[in-house]
């Protein structure tokens, strides 16, 4: 199938919900002009709402808010100055429910719409970070840190210490289903353990408490090019604060160090353990793998089906470390989904 119209989601129904939007108007402005019209839908709780559009060869139109069409979910179409607009392709940029943990893509995939990254049960999975570990547990290419799971309602009474004798101090406590690490805590003292629980229960009904592994914060990305899967460079994160939190990530509070100065052993190591989840998951599209490397090996921490796309997110910063162009590299993610 030829694609001609693609509709680029963004909003969400998470905390995220702002920087998807940053990422998917930057994924919008990079794909090319002269092959697609790209459409830009802004969808938060349920409001889906046609926010600016480009046809191919021509300027980015804007609509106002008070013009701004309504998408028909009955067939993924919307009527824009009295022409229906039919998607035949969407490009999911949703960090946080519906679009990372695959309440959009089974929509879609009910419609029969092609669409970027994993599918409806994959994005399910690994959007769930007890679920994706559980998935890895047992394979002999990468290790997990130890954790416990508690889902909101189950008594609090002893897990503190039961948390502490299995994990040790420090550790940290987090929501299992959420992003940009709203929600998480790095646990010093068994005091303030409960605490760790509450906030991380404001974000989502689940959580895991995991064992801190020191070392060193890598990721790296991993996409299909229509021929086989292909490991982007590696990125190093260095922190100024306790942890990569939302404050690092987005607030200037690290850095990136692209391509990761580290032992060309352990980059290959890196790549290759990341395709191998990547395979491992069923994953398709563009993910991204984020490890620490420790003195007794590589521990994995979670996947992201649909990481950051701002400017300075991790994944364009590795697609210009590459020597690929954006808009080439978007176009072989749109082609080979």
């Amino acid at each position: 199938m030829e694609i001609k119209t693609i509709a680029v989601i963004y909003g969400s129904d998470s905390s995220e919900w702002e920087v998807s939007c940053r990422s998917g108007e930057f994924t919008a402005s990079r794909m090319d002009g002269h092959k697609f019209d790209v459409y830009e839908i802004f969808a938060r709780f349920g409001e889906w709402q046609l926010v600016a559009y480009r046809k191919k060869n021509s300027m980015r139109v804007i609509l106002p808010e008070n013009e701004r069409p309504v998408i028909d979910k009955s067939d993924f179409s919307v009527t824009v100055g009295g022409e229906k607009v039919k998607f035949d392709y969407a490009y999911i940029m949703q960090h946080g429910t519906p679009g990372e943990n695959g309440l959009m893509q089974g929509y879609l995939e009910m419609l029969g719409v092609p669409h970027s990254g994993c599918n409806a049960f994959v994005s399910a999975i690994t959007f769930d970070k007890f679920s994706c570990k559980s998935y890895l547990k047992d394979v002999d290419f990468v290790k997990c840190a130890d954790d416990v799971f508690m889902r909101k309602g189950e008594s609090l009474e002893g897990m503190a210490q039961k948390a502490v004798e299995k994990l040790g101090l420090p550790m940290f406590v987090k929501p299992t289903d959420g992003g940009s690490s709203f929600g998480v805590t790095k646990v010093k003292t068994v005091e303030d353990f409960d605490k760790a629980v509450e906030y991380a229960f404001s974000e989502g009904n689940m959580l895991i408490a995991e064992a801190a592994v020191v070392g060193r914060e890598l990721t790296c990305a991993v996409y299909y090019n229509g021929k086989e899967n292909v490991a982007l460079p590696v990125i190093e994160i260095i922190t100024e604060n306790e942890f990569f939190d939302y404050e690092a990530k987005y607030n200037g509070h690290s850095k990136e160090i692209c391509p990761a100065q580290i032992p060309d052993a352990l980059r290959d190591q890196i790549q290759e353990v990341s395709k191998k989840i990547y395979a491992h998951l069923g994953c398709s599209g563009l993910v991204r793998v984020d490890y620490i490397s420790a003195e007794d090996g590589l521990y994995f921490l979670e996947v992201n089906t649909i990481p950051g796309m701002t400017a300075a997110s991790l994944v364009p910063q590795m697609v210009r470390a590459s020597g690929m162009d954006m808009t080439d590299f978007l176009t072989t993610i749109i082609e080979n989904s």
